[in-house]
């Protein structure tokens, strides 16, 4: 598939079907390009748990749902997914990398970093696994662990508690039935003229590609 179809077709998919497995070479695949995402100083301070089997899956639902709520409908169609992908950021390895010779920010001080780069890092790294699904015509959403459930999660899956599950991607082939809408069927697309910027902040970029 080209690249631009690629990124023209990707979306998030909330309802997968139960029936269909997914192979793992196809996760080794987005595996293998997820660690070609950049990542600051070449930190690579990101770690990947792949959920593939039934039971780590119901352990992982069981820590971030409650048990005595009724499922919405967004929750009945993702955890039909056959394959969870937990998204995890190590800061440490961040600090320690510019704390070397050729950085030298030898405080280790996190009020150096505008931004957390560690987790910056982990959502490129995740983005090429969300692309690799569109390739491969798969579906599949990306979605956050509520924080009351991190500790749980990582206790569960024998996570460092130094590590930040950034997200988590769910991975399958997309259901036939109907899922439960996402925000980007009520929201427009802001267009390039409001995002884009030439020269300075409030000059709207004029696109050549009215695409």
């Amino acid at each position: 598939m080209e690249f631009q179809e690629v990124v023209r077709r990707r979306k998030m998919v909330r309802s997968f079907d139960p029936g269909r497995e997914v192979g793992r070479e196809v996760v080794d695949r987005m595996l293998h390009h997820a660690v070609r995402a950049p990542s600051a100083g070449f930190s690579q301070g990101w770690d990947f748990v792949v959920l593939s089997t039934v039971t780590d899956r119901a352990r992982f639902w069981e820590q971030t749902t409650d048990p005595d709520s009724e499922q919405d409908r967004w929750l009945r169609g993702v955890s039909s997914a056959p394959v969870l992908v937990l998204c995890c950021s190590d800061p440490q390895a961040y600090l320690s990398r510019y704390a070397e010779p050729d950085k030298g920010w030898a405080d280790r001080d996190v009020a150096r970093w505008p931004v957390p780069y560690w987790d910056v890092d982990n959502g490129m790294a995740a983005m090429l696994m969300l692309l690799t699904a569109v390739d491969e015509d798969l579906g599949a959403l990306y979605f956050g662990v509520p924080p009351g459930c991190q500790d749980g999660v990582k206790e569960t899956f024998g996570i460092p508690q130094d590590r930040r599950i950034v997200g988590v991607i769910a991975l399958g082939h997309p259901s036939p039935l109907p899922a439960a809408r996402g925000s980007a069927r009520t929201r427009r697309r802001r267009p390039l003229s409001e995002v884009a910027h030439h020269g300075r902040f409030g000059t709207a970029w004029e696109s050549q590609d009215p695409v």
